[in-house]
């Protein structure tokens, strides 16, 4: 996994008696974006990120426990999906943003 798509929590997850402290996001297939809006993602709709995070986090995230999130830590990670949706090239040009 690549550590720049990795965010570390101003407030731990509690799973059980695991404690999430950092959250590492692979980049979604099609088939993991079905019946989200392309747009609501990248808005950071607050529903969307709910259905997408926990099909491309590791740990795995359930729905309620990114409803749990710290705001803060909801942005920071709505932040790495957004960057999943950049193309390479575009990248290349800006490799600070």
């Amino acid at each position: 996994m690549d550590k720049d798509n990795s965010i570390t929590l101003d407030q731990p997850i509690q799973q059980g008696e695991n404690s999430i402290e950092t959250i590492t996001f692979r980049k979604p297939m099609a088939g993991e974006l079905r019946g989200l809006s392309l747009t609501e993602v990248l808005q950071m709709d607050v529903t969307a990120l709910q259905t997408l995070i926990p099909r491309i986090s590791s740990p795995t995230l359930t729905k309620h426990d990114v409803a749990s999130m710290d705001p803060a830590d909801l942005v920071a990670a709505g932040a790495v999906i957004a960057g999943f949706f950049i193309q390479k090239a575009a990248k290349a040009e800006y490799p600070n943003q």
